[in-house]
């Protein structure tokens, strides 16, 4: 068993409901590809055992190898646009008829009308985008590039943050269930307390948090950069707009460049095309990735300033699919879709919603401690007792199984939050579906 400082970014795979899911809802073929999966691929924490075996995904929906559909409210945060969105589909398989890879040393028309896009949507002078297929890669690129810029190697982060599984990823990311057993891990990380507890208690944290933040930085010399996610996102924390302007200003104060991870939470997740955009700030490197290929291909970028253009001779990014024309049209289509589809006004209408929704579950379920969200990204905290707020750890498994089987997916963060992030394109009827399968499963489970 897991003990509370490890539930981290997903729902336990060692418990006994695991075990009854497995044993009791899954039929013989898929427990077949399960014993495959399990003897071919390496095992590893978070993801070992699988709940099922999927065989389509469309829209809002994934739908295992039985024909049972799930309402994806998790999606791994690539789902902005849903999956196999018609309009996508037809993109890259036009492209894969042309030009499916662009080699090293040349560029392509695609990629580049994507980097214009992109930079088409920043502010000021936040113009220069380097691409890469992943979102830990992302951060690798931002982190060599805050070096350059600085001259300095050290990065402040947060402890529970999480920036991607590459080495140098969970070197400043500050989850400890990603580092145990792997040290010794890159150098230079100070790391302080997020401005926002998990219980969702302010308690005055962000003065604090503000505190720790002008301390680290007038007593460190060598940082160079500042990285943090505009908005935590496995278990939905949302600082204030006075949190990040007056973060935004000790960076300027200190010479210190803002790195800003947006990779699960850009692209109308929070009812803006950026999460910063919240905020009236600007990030110096901007980290995007997960839903910036559409749910289809793997795609991340950043994105920086004018300024910063000056390394022609350090390789910052030299990744094999960099230019890809496939990324790149997938990059370009969603943002297309995002706009055309009017996709932000709707996550701002699907978010008065679902905040009176909540707000009714809240009252009628003593187990919930506290509900967040932005746009379409919710966290409903399950408490054992609202007074003194320890975590209902156990309920919230099952609950999660409760919703399974009755066909909605999400994931539990820290243990006892249930983390909701549908698809933007989800239609009111499967919102409100989805809402209701969560409420049958509030009923049936009392708190532990």
């Amino acid at each position: 068993m897991q003990s509370d400082n490890k539930r981290t970014e997903g729902d336990i795979n060692d418990t006994p409901a695991r075990e009854k899911w497995l044993n009791n809802e899954v039929g013989d073929a898929t427990k077949k590809l399960l014993d495959k999966d399990a003897r071919f691929f390496l095992h590893q924490a978070l993801s070992t055992p699988c709940l099922d075996v999927l065989k389509g995904c469309e829209g809002p929906y994934v739908e295992n190898i039985s024909g049972k559909k799930y309402l994806d409210f998790h999606g791994n945060n690539v789902h902005q646009i849903g999956f196999g969105h018609p309009k996508l589909v037809q993109r890259l398989s036009e492209q894969m008829q042309t030009l499916s890879f662009s080699t090293r040393r040349y560029t392509n028309e695609v990629a580049i009308n994507f980097a214009e896009k992109l930079a088409s949507l920043m502010p000021s002078d936040l113009n220069r985008v380097l691409l890469t297929p992943n979102g830990s890669s992302s951060i690798g690129i931002a982190l060599k590039l805050a070096r350059a810029v600085t001259g300095k190697y050290k990065v402040v982060s947060f402890w529970d943050s999480f920036h991607g599984a590459s080495l140098d990823a969970i070197s400043v990311g500050g989850e400890s269930v990603f580092r145990e057993h792997i040290g010794p891990l890159m150098p230079g990380v100070e790391r302080i307390p997020p401005p926002i507890t998990y219980r969702g208690i302010f308690e005055d944290n962000e003065s604090k948090c503000l505190e720790y933040l002008e301390y680290v930085f007038s007593k460190e010399l060598d940082i160079g950069a500042f990285l943090a996610e505009t908005v935590r996102n496995t278990d939905v924390q949302i600082p204030s707009k006075s949190f990040w302007k007056e973060a935004r200003k000790l960076c300027d104060t200190y010479g210190i460049l803002l790195i800003l991870d947006e990779i699960p939470i850009a692209l109308g997740r929070t009812g803006k095309m950026f999460a910063f955009e919240h905020y009236d700030i600007e990030p110096d490197i901007l980290c995007l990735g997960k839903g910036l290929g559409g749910g289809i291909i793997p795609q991340a970028a950043i994105i920086t300033r004018d300024g910063y253009n000056r390394f022609g001779d350090i390789s910052l990014g030299h990744y094999t699919h960099e230019k890809s024309p496939l990324g790149s049209m997938a990059g370009l289509t969603t943002l297309e879709i995002l706009e055309e589809e009017n996709i932000l006004e709707k996550v701002k209408n699907d978010e008065s919603f679902i905040c009176e929704a909540m707000s009714e579950l809240q009252h009628k379920h003593k187990i919930i401690g506290d509900v967040r969200g932005l746009g379409l990204l919710w966290g409903v905290e399950l408490v054992k007792d609202r007074n003194s707020k320890e975590k209902a750890v156990q309920a919230a498994e099952k609950i999660m199984y409760e919703c399974l089987k009755n066909g909605l997916s999400f994931k539990v963060s820290a243990g006892n939050v249930l983390q909701l992030a549908p698809a933007l394109i989800i239609s009111r009827h499967d919102l409100n579906k989805a809402l209701q399968i969560l409420d049958g499963a509030l009923s049936s489970i009392k708190t532990d």
